[in-house]
């Protein structure tokens, strides 16, 4: 069985689709929770995510931000806000996965950089990159990375950011696995679009608990 990273061989959507068998759903409603319901923020989180913000604007005018940097100023303080540090979650780091696609003599192998667990069972996926790369890389990245989700009877949710821009992602496996993903947002923006991030998460986290 050839074995190949997933770097390697997975980088545009035409890619994930081949590969995986996997196809973007043309359902409005297959991916809602971007959206729709949001939980609000109080004032503390806002002050907190203005101060991320500030933080990292700080940082990027000095030049590019490596993905470890991104990580550690936004992305683990906004797995913290959202929860996914305490009970029922678990966060995992730097996770090995072998994922297998259509053609059973290839399998992919990747590192996802945060998996966010609950009762054993996948619930997100977080990818990040430094800020020298289009967010939109990452997609094809992380949809193979979601397709090794071993159960495969609940969704799963995704996000890819490098730190100016991020998007959110949902995939559903099956016979017929489907995926798509949200707008994308951007911290150029004149408002803080890091408040619709965490609702977001936040939204995430409280569906798949109940």
């Amino acid at each position: 069985m050839v074995q190949t990273a997933v770097t390697q061989v997975v980088k545009t959507l035409n890619d994930v689709h081949q590969r995986f068998g996997l196809r973007r759903s043309h359902d409005d409603q297959f991916f809602t929770e971007w959206f729709a319901n949001l939980p609000s923020l109080g004032e503390i989180e806002r002050e907190t995510l203005d101060r991320i913000r500030q933080r990292f604007r700080y940082h990027r005018e000095a030049g590019q931000v490596t993905e470890g940097a991104v990580n550690a100023i936004v992305v683990s303080r906004l797995l913290e806000m959202a929860g996914f540090y305490d009970p029922p979650f678990r966060l995992r780091s730097e996770v090995s996965v072998d994922i297998e696609t259509v053609d059973e003599n290839e399998t992919l192998r990747g590192r996802i950089d945060f998996l966010v667990i609950q009762e054993q069972f996948w619930r997100a996926v977080i990818e990040s990159k430094e800020t020298e790369f289009d967010v939109e890389v990452g997609i094809p990245q992380i949809l193979a990375y979601m397709m090794a989700n071993p159960i495969w009877d609940k969704p799963l949710y995704g996000l890819v950011t490098n730190g100016n821009s991020f998007i959110f992602l949902k995939v559903r496996q099956g016979e017929s696995p489907e995926y798509d993903f949200s707008e994308t947002y951007s911290l150029l923006s004149r408002t803080n679009r890091l408040y619709e991030v965490l609702q977001i998460l936040k939204g995430i986290g409280q569906i798949v608990i109940h």
